[in-house]
C-alpha cells in the first residue's frame, strides 16, 4: 500500500482535517495527559493541544560538550554524566529548601545544589544515572553546579551528542515529562493542513508546519531550530496581521464612511491663526491623515510623537476639516487635566477658524451638561472635547464623522469601541506619546496607518538626565532650590503618594527591586488616577509628605500636592495656581505624566525612580523643558539591582524616546516584548520586534495583499488561513471566512 509522508518523514493521516480540528480540542486527548496533569498544564496556560504543540523549548541544552569532572573546567560550560552517590532535602532557612546531589563518575565528585525544587526527591534516586548541563563552580573542596540542567537517563541512554529542549514546566509535570506530552500532541495532529498558503511558503523558503514543529520541539541541530522559528514567527505576524485588518473591514461592513472636505475655510483660517509654523514633520503628518479623511473609506490613523513634539495642532487640522464638511468630532482625553488643557490650547485656535466647541467632564455641573448635550445632539457643535464622559448614553451627535483619542492605550477595546459607535463610520484618529517603534506598532496596530512626529519643535531648550542613590538625592533638592532661585518651577513626583517618605525608603531598603524580566512590558504605563488605584493607600500622609517639603526642602516657596483622588474642582485649582506661578512645586502623582504643559517648569525630581517603567519616566519627564528654558530631571533610586540601574542610566544617555523604546526592547526577553491586554498578543509567542522588525513589515504587507485579492478569506487556499487567525487569536474579533 502507497504512504504519502510529510516534510519531516511523518506519515500523514487519511483525514486531515481531523487532524487540523483536534488541535483546538481539550488538552486531555493527548495521550499520557490525566486528569492530574491536565490541571498543572492550566497552570501553564496550557488546556488545549494546540497550546500544548506551540509551548516551545525556552531553551536548549547541546550535549555535545559532554567531561568528566575531573576533565571539566571551572567557570565554563558543560555536560557532565555520572552516578548519584547521594541526594538529601536541607532547610537552611524556614522558607528556603534546598536539594543537594553528589555525583560522582569515577574520577571525582561533583556537588549539585537545586533551590526551591524540592520535587527532585521524588525523581531523582541514589544509584539513578544522570546528565548534568551547566557552568561549573568551585567551592567548599568541592567541584559544583547551582539549578543547572539535569535528566535521568534510562537505560541504555547517553548524553553525548543530544540537544535537548529545556521547555517550561512545573511541579506536577517535569521538563522531561513535557517533552513526551508534546511529542504526543504532535502525533496527535500530524497531517494537519498547513495554513499558510504555498505561494508564501515558496517565495520564503519556509518549512512546512509540522516539520517546523517537530523541528523546534526536537531538533537534531540548532541550525534547524534557526529554520523552524523563523517559519513559526512568520505566521504568528501573518495570521496577526489577518485577525487585526480584518477587525478593521468588520467595523465597515455595511455602513458608509465620510469624504471629508479637508481644503475648506475652516483649515485654511486655522493654518493662518497658527502663531507658528509648522514643522516638516508635522506638516506630512497632516497631510497624511487629512488625505485618508478626504477617502470615501473609513480613516483609522494612527499619529505616533515624542513627548512635547506637537500631536494636538496637528489633530487641530482633522477637526478643522470636519467643520468644513458640515458634521462633528469627539476628542477624548483620559483625565480632566488633559481634557481642560487641550480646550484651553485649542479654544484660541479654534475661535479664530470659526470653529465651534464644547468641553463635557466628569465635574460639569448637570445644568451645564444638559445645555452641552442638547447643542452637540442639535448639531450647533462642530468638535466635542471631553473625557470618560463622552462615552455616556446620552452623549448623541447629530452626525458624527470623526473620534480622536488622545494617550488611546489609557482606554480599553471596549471604551474606543463605543465612542466609534456613535457614528455611522467615523474616521478614527488616535494619539500617543508613547515612542513606539514602527515594527511594534505593526505588530501591536497592524490595522491602522502610522504617522510619526520625532523632533521637539523647541529645539533650544536643552534636558538633561541625572540619577541619583537615595542617599545623594540632596543634590537633586539643590538643582530645584537653585532653579526656584531664578524664578523657575519644580515637580516633585511620587510613585505611591498614599505613603510618607520615611515609609517608602524603609520598604525601598527592604524590598528587592523589580528585574527587567519580571516587569509586564507595557508602553502605555497605568497612571494613578481613579480612586480605585488608592484603595489602602493614606492620602493623609500625601498630605504630610507636601508639608514636610515646604517645612524643610523648599521653605521659601508655596508647595502643593496632586493626586486622583482630589476633587476634580480641587484639582483644577492646583493646576491653575501651577500654571500662573502662584505654587512653585507641585508634588504630584503620575496625574501629571501626560498633558501637563507647564513652559516655566525646568526641574523635576521622581522619588523611587526604579518603580516606574522606562516609557513611564519619559512621559514624566515630558513635563519639563517645554519652553526655551534648560530642564533637569533628578531620578532618585534606592535599588541595588544592577538590573534597575542599568534601565535607568539609559535615560542619562539619551532624551530620545524612540532610542530610548529600542534599548527597552533590547533588553526583554521574546514573551515580554507585548502585553496580554494588546489583542491577539497572548498569540505571540515567539516574537521579538529587535530582531524580527523585517519579519514584521513582511507578514504585514502579506496580509494586506491577501485581504485586498480575498476580503473575506473564501478562497479555497485561504480557508484553512482564516480559520487559523480566528483560533491562535480566539481572543480577538472573529476572522471572516474559513
Amino acid at each position: 500500500m502507497n504512504r504519502s509522508f510529510d516534510a519531516g518523514g511523518a506519515a500523514i493521516p487519511p483525514d486531515r482535517l481531523a487532524a487540523t480540528i483536534t488541535l483546538d480540542e481539550p488538552v486531555t486527548r493527548v495521550r499520557l495527559v490525566s486528569p492530574t496533569r491536565a490541571h498543572a498544564l492550566e497552570k501553564l496556560g496550557i488546556y488545549t493541544i494546540r497550546h500544548l504543540v506551540t509551548h516551545f523549548p525556552r531553551r536548549y541544552v547541546d550535549l555535545s560538550s559532554k567531561e568528566t569532572i575531573a576533565s571539566a573546567v571551572v567557570g565554563q560550560q558543560c555536560t557532565i554524566e555520572g552516578q548519584v552517590h547521594a541526594i538529601k532535602l536541607k532547610r537552611p532557612k524556614p522558607r528556603l529548601q534546598l536539594v543537594e546531589i553528589t555525583v560522582v563518575d569515577g574520577t571525582g565528585t561533583l556537588i549539585v545544589t537545586a533551590f526551591r525544587q524540592p520535587w527532585l526527591m521524588d525523581q531523582v534516586s541514589a544509584g539513578d544515572r544522570i546528565a548534568i548541563a551547566g557552568e561549573l563552580e568551585f567551592g567548599y573542596g568541592f567541584k559544583r553546579m547551582t539549578n543547572p540542567y539535569l535528566e535521568v537517563l534510562a537505560g541504555s541512554d547517553q548524553a553525548q551528542g543530544k540537544i535537548i529542549p529545556v521547555h517550561p514546566a512545573c511541579e506536577k509535570v517535569s521538563a522531561a515529562w513535557m517533552r513526551r506530552l508534546v511529542g504526543n500532541a504532535l502525533a496527535a495532529t500530524a497531517g494537519a493542513y498547513d495554513p499558510l498558503p504555498l505561494d508564501l511558503r515558496v517565495r520564503y523558503r519556509l518549512m512546512g508546519r509540522q516539520a517546523a514543529l517537530r523541528s523546534i520541539h526536537f531538533p537534531h541541530t540548532m541550525d534547524e531550530v534557526a529554520q523552524a522559528r523563523r517559519r513559526l514567527v512568520y505566521e504568528e505576524l501573518l495570521l496577526l496581521e489577518i485577525m487585526l485588518m480584518s477587525q478593521e473591514r468588520e467595523r465597515e461592513q455595511g455602513r458608509t464612511a465620510t469624504s471629508h472636505v479637508v481644503d475648506g475655510a475652516h483649515v485654511a483660517r486655522l493654518a493662518d491663526a497658527l502663531p507658528f509654523q509648522l514643522t516638516d514633520e508635522q506638516r506630512q503628518a497632516k497631510d497624511d491623515i487629512l488625505s485618508r479623511m478626504a477617502a470615501p473609506r473609513a480613516a483609522s490613523h494612527m499619529l505616533l510623537g515624542d513627548v512635547g513634539t506637537g500631536k494636538t495642532v496637528v489633530a487641530a487640522f482633522a477637526l478643522a476639516a470636519v467643520a468644513d464638511t458640515g458634521t462633528q468630532a469627539m476628542l477624548m482625553a483620559p483625565t480632566e487635566v488633559l481634557a481642560r488643557q487641550h480646550a484651553a490650547s485649542l479654544a484660541p485656535l479654534f475661535d479664530a477658524a470659526g470653529v465651534t466647541w464644547e468641553l463635557l467632564c466628569g465635574s460639569t455641573s448637570a445644568a451645564e451638561r444638559a445645555a452641552v448635550l442638547q447643542r452637540f445632539a442639535a448639531g450647533t457643535v462642530d468638535v466635542l472635547v471631553g473625557t470618560h464622559a463622552l462615552l455616556e448614553e446620552d452623549v448623541v451627535p447629530k452626525s458624527l464623522s470623526l473620534v480622536v483619542i488622545d494617550e488611546q492605550q489609557r482606554f480599553g477595546v471596549d471604551q474606543r469601541r463605543t465612542l466609534l459607535e456613535k457614528g455611522e463610520l467615523p474616521d478614527a484618529l488616535y494619539l500617543t506619546a508613547t515612542p513606539i517603534p514602527r515594527s511594534l506598532a505593526l505588530a501591536l496596530y497592524g490595522n491602522l496607518t502610522l504617522s510619526y512626529i520625532r523632533n521637539r519643535p523647541h529645539t533650544s531648550a536643552v534636558r538633561t538626565t541625572s540619577v541619583h542613590k537615595k542617599a545623594d538625592r540632596g543634590r537633586a533638592y539643590d538643582a530645584a532650590r537653585e532653579a526656584l532661585s531664578r524664578g523657575e518651577q519644580v515637580f516633585v513626583v511620587c510613585p505611591l503618594i498614599g505613603q510618607d517618605a520615611s515609609t517608602r525608603d524603609e520598604k525601598a531598603s527592604r524590598a528587592p527591586a523589580r528585574t527587567i524580566d519580571e516587569e509586564a512590558y507595557e508602553y502605555a504605563s497605568i497612571s494613578i488616577e481613579d480612586d480605585a488605584d488608592f484603595d489602602g493607600d493614606n492620602v493623609s500622609a500625601a498630605v504630610q509628605e507636601a508639608s514636610y517639603l515646604s517645612s524643610t526642602v523648599f521653605v521659601d516657596y508655596e508647595v502643593a500636592l496632586l493626586h486622583g483622588r482630589m476633587p476634580a474642582a480641587e484639582k483644577q485649582q492646583v493646576m491653575e495656581g501651577f500654571s500662573q506661578g502662584r505654587i512653585q512645586v507641585l508634588v504630584a502623582t503620575t496625574v501629571i505624566e501626560v498633558g501637563v504643559d507647564i513652559p516655566n517648569a525646568t526641574v523635576m525630581i521622581v522619588e523611587d525612580a526604579d518603580r516606574f517603567g522606562l516609557a513611564q519616566l519619559h512621559q514624566l519627564r515630558g513635563r519639563v523643558g517645554r519652553g526655551s528654558l534648560p530642564a533637569q530631571v533628578h531620578l532618585i533610586s534606592a535599588s541595588k539591582s544592577e538590573a534597575a540601574l542599568q534601565r535607568l542610566s539609559a535615560m542619562e544617555r539619551t532624551d530620545d524616546g524612540f532610542e530610548l523604546a529600542a534599548f527597552d526592547l533590547s533588553l526583554r526577553r521574546e514573551g515580554d516584548i507585548l502585553g496580554n491586554r494588546q489583542h491577539g498578543a497572548s498569540g505571540l509567542k515567539l516574537v521579538n520586534v529587535v530582531r524580527d522588525g523585517k519579519v514584521i513589515e513582511a507578514a504585514h504587507a502579506d496580509a494586506a495583499a491577501i485581504l485586498e485579492a480575498d476580503p473575506t478569506l473564501e478562497l479555497p487556499e485561504n480557508r484553512v488561513l482564516a480559520r487559523e487567525a480566528r483560533m491562535a487569536f480566539s481572543g480577538g474579533v472573529t476572522v471572516q471566512g474559513g
